[in-house]
């Protein structure tokens, strides 16, 4: 025991070393454009919050009516007991939302791209990712069986490169964020789409930042480029602009059979439990809804808004196309620093380090949200 806590002692001092040692903040109020952070009230500018729903009067009420009446946990996996009508109402709304046959919800969006990609790619197979992707990708590209290739920031040449290099594999997958988190551009999803039918590839897309906020019912980046028939494999997530928790992956009728068939992390996993699926399906109606255009137009106004001024500031913002704005630091211990400053004069804003970007390129990422309250909001 005493080697074992000698070596968690070494890993944190060398983390503090490297200006990228981690710790948690408490927040004690409810999810808002203010919150209060240690105690502190402060400005949100870090929440993926984006549409200011997660404190929505109308999913709090569905969540508390469908705990009531359909309990707080769902008891089991979802090929045990863990199915209900909530589960199956949930699935066909996001099939409707991403203009799909059928849909599958998992508890995460790391378990949702997990459980696609180890369960697709075989031995024989490859997957083609952009180098931007999010660390789910990542980590289920190296966990599958496959060959992976990682093409340069949406660089379309290179990938096609790439795919024809890997011509003979049985089955290839493109896979890209639609939105990237921490830059918050867009992929380029024709010329994707393009590419892959040129060599017979599938084309999956994660939509994690996109789902609610592109497109003008909120399907996402399907909907957004008129693409949701070409695209094979939509992924997301209920988490962020939708307010709530958990994940989906939408296709044809097919694929969903055999996720359900092969998919260890649906398999082995306790179904989400009914709350969270009442409020999800609260938060889908309003996202389609004329609140919800109403609230993408405001979410996309603000953000243009403060990237014009960054921009018109000589401020980089990697291209930023979205309500994720970051901007440019380098140094990791000026990124951190910055947090401490805007934290104290009231700004709650995160600084981004490696590994989740790259050395040399730290930023502070700065995410949109509008009020839950956009019809009284003073400040």
């Amino acid at each position: 025991m005493e080697h074992f806590l000698q070596f968690l002692k070494d890993e944190i001092e060398s983390v503090k070393k490297s200006n990228r040692y981690r710790f948690l903040r408490e927040i004690s109020s409810k999810p808002d454009r203010f919150i209060t952070v240690n105690g502190k009230r402060v400005l949100n500018l870090c929440s993926n919050n984006y549409l200011g729903l997660a404190g929505h009067p109308k999913l709090i009420e569905a969540e508390i009516n469908t705990a009531k009446e359909f309990g707080a946990g769902s008891t089991g996996s979802r090929l045990i007991s863990g199915t209900t009508s909530l589960h199956l109402e949930l699935e066909r709304r996001v099939a409707l939302l991403k203009k799909t046959e059928k849909a599958i919800i998992f508890n995460t969006g790391y378990m949702a791209n997990l459980g696609v990609l180890y369960a697709l790619i075989g031995s024989n197979d490859a997957i083609f990712s952009d180098e931007l992707n999010h660390a789910s990708i990542i980590d289920a590209s190296r966990l599958s069986r496959g060959k992976v290739f990682v093409y340069r920031h949406n660089d379309m040449e290179h990938l096609e490169t790439l795919l024809k290099s890997g011509k003979n594999f049985n089955k290839k997958i493109v896979v890209t964020d639609s939105v990237f988190s921490m830059d918050g551009d867009i992929a380029k999803l024709p010329d994707i789409v393009f590419l892959a039918g040129k060599y017979s590839g599938i084309v999956m897309t994660d939509d994690a930042h996109a789902t609610g906020v592109l497109g003008e019912n909120g399907g996402g980046s399907g909907e957004y480029f008129r693409l949701s028939d070409k695209i094979h494999i939509q992924m997301g997530t209920f988490g962020k602009a939708l307010g709530t928790f958990g994940a989906y992956i939408a296709g044809c009728k097919e694929l969903i059979d055999f996720l359900i068939n092969k998919s260890r992390p649906l398999i082995y996993t306790t179904a989400l439990p009914p709350g969270i699926l009442g409020a999800t399906i609260a938060a889908i109606d309003i996202v389609s809804s004329e609140e919800g255009k109403r609230r993408r137009r405001l979410l996309m106004l603000k953000s243009d808004k403060l990237r014009k001024l960054l921009n018109d500031s000589a401020i980089d913002t990697f291209g930023s196309k979205t309500q994720i704005i970051p901007i440019f630091v380098g140094d990791e211990k000026v990124a951190m620093m910055l947090t401490s400053k805007l934290l104290e004069n009231g700004i709650f804003v995160q600084g981004i380090r490696p590994p989740t970007v790259a050395p040399g390129k730290c930023r502070l990422r700065v995410s949109m949200t509008i009020p839950t309250d956009i019809d009284n909001n003073s400040e």
